[in-house]
């Protein structure tokens, strides 16, 4: 009876799909490495760092199957308090400069809606565009402080549906050509020469794209126990999803080599960052095209997508915030004035710290923002050198579990050699640190400003706060 509760491989390996992959991976890959030319580092990405890294968190979610906070729990059991508290602050920290763009992308989203045409915000004034995004988010800062939580499950609902339209466009899109065989498509150049990419500065500074694109598997690390025989299963499940996601990521590219040039797309700065900001909506709306139903899979989409930008928006104000402040080993660390709760139950004063740092983003980008477009490509910039770097600790928690083999027995092992796996734990290590740190370039001086000071700030703070807390200890003695 025990037995018929478990998960089967194949489940975990759906489950995991739905929580790793979006439509928005494959359109950054194909924008960010010259069309089809990202094939080649897709299939680097995954047998170098993705298969691995899954494997990895295997393990850990293994060795520590009752512990239920993540990331944390692991450098707190491994390492120790102290270091749990960074990889707290680390994966709160990643989120301030993804709210930031939450707010943006939703307003794109609408407009598109609205306008069904990506000129028209476009073309909006910088300083608009950043009030209005700052009153966004402001908004939903303020549903947060009030404990409700109306959009957690919109945005299950968004994300599940946006998972099912990248599907569907794939479908569609091959089957496209059958349907309707005069519909303008682009032929692509398979050749060697044209799939081999050019190893220049362009696209080391871009390969945190992918590493981004790719992470945040330790969700589903809290299942590995519960799958049928872990020790089969889970690596079973982790190797099937990598396939899934790697043909849907080639057979999307190569969808996307059907409708876009990407000579057009590296036309000029202004030319790239709208395909940055427009491309997913202009692929449904030519999608539409194909199939003679206008603009209504575009506004199907960007309908989903305006849900789900907005309800993320609101539950990465709040649920990254209650897993810092909730953690009692992490309290140790943080001033008693950020602990104080509302009525409503809500962190208030963390939630005005989210209002400060996110809110800065904001407003600092009417400074140097290029314009609507400019914008978005810019927060999408930023996010693929922040949001990585909480894998950083995925990565530390894994080699100090290795070292202190003795002590844990997971059930599952990545592998039992322990030169190989502390090789690929500082491997991955490695190649995420260095992506991050080569993807704060930019042309751009503006741009490399935000990428570089933005995760020096955050990471200041983090230090500086259990300072104030040794000195308010202090002080009461």
């Amino acid at each position: 009876m025990e037995s018929s509760k478990k998960i089967l491989w194949y489940n975990l390996a759906f489950m995991a799909f739905s929580t790793v992959w979006g439509f928005g991976n494959v359109l950054n890959g194909f924008v960010y490495f010259n069309g089809i030319q990202v094939i080649f580092s897709w299939v680097l990405m995954f047998a170098l760092y993705f298969v691995p890294y899954a494997l990895m968190v295997g393990e850990l979610g293994s060795a520590f199957k009752n512990s239920g906070g993540g990331v944390s729990s692991w450098i707190h059991e491994t390492i120790g308090p102290k270091f749990a508290y960074y990889a707290g602050w680390t994966y709160w920290a990643c989120h301030i400069t993804y709210i930031a763009s939450k707010g943006s992308g939703g307003l794109k989203a609408l407009s598109w809606m609205v306008f069904q045409d990506g000129s028209t915000y476009d073309t909006f004034p910088t300083i608009g565009v950043q009030l209005a995004t700052l009153g966004v988010f402001l908004f939903f800062c303020w549903v947060a402080s009030r404990g409700l939580n109306p959009l957690k499950k919109l945005a299950t609902l968004a994300g599940t549906s946006m998972f099912v339209m990248s599907i569907l466009y794939i479908v569609m899109m091959f089957a496209a050509p059958i349907i309707n065989p005069n519909g303008g498509y682009l032929s692509m150049d398979f050749s060697w020469d044209n799939i081999i990419p050019q190893f220049n500065v362009n696209y080391f500074t871009s390969l945190s794209i992918l590493v981004f694109a790719v992470g945040g598997c330790e969700k589903i690390s809290p299942y590995v126990n519960k799958v049928k025989d872990p020790a089969k299963g889970f690596p079973k499940g982790m190797i099937a999803l990598a396939i899934m996601v790697m043909v849907c990521a080639i057979l999307g590219t190569i969808a996307m080599g059907m409708m876009f040039d990407p000579a057009l797309i590296n036309g000029s700065t202004e030319s790239f960052n709208s395909y940055v900001s427009n491309g997913s909506y202009w692929a449904f709306q030519k999608l539409g095209e194909y199939y003679h139903v206008g603009n209504l899979l575009m506004i199907i989409y960007a309908a989903c997508n305006a849900i789900g930008q907005f309800s993320t928006l609101v539950v990465s104000i709040d649920a990254p915030l209650r897993m810092l402040l909730d953690n009692e080993d992490a309290r140790q660390f943080i001033p008693t004035k950020l602990l104080k709760q509302n009525k409503f139950g809500a962190y208030i004063n963390g939630i005005w710290m989210v209002v400060a740092l996110s809110g800065a983003i904001i407003l600092i980008q009417i400074i140097g923002g290029s314009g609507a477009a400019g914008v978005l490509a810019q927060l999408n910039k930023l996010n693929s050198v922040t949001m990585p770097l909480r894998y950083l600790w995925v990565f530390a928690a894994y080699i100090a579990l290795r070292k202190a083999r003795d002590k844990f027995h997971p059930e599952y092992r990545f592998t039992k050699n322990q030169p190989v796996a502390l090789v690929m734990g500082f491997w991955c290590f490695f190649v995420t640190a260095a992506c991050c740190i080569m993807g704060m370039y930019s042309d751009d001086l503006f741009t490399m400003f935000l990428n570089v000071v933005t995760p020096i700030v955050l990471t200041a703070l983090g230090m500086i706060l259990p300072l104030i807390k040794k000195n308010e200890k202090a002080s009461t003695k």
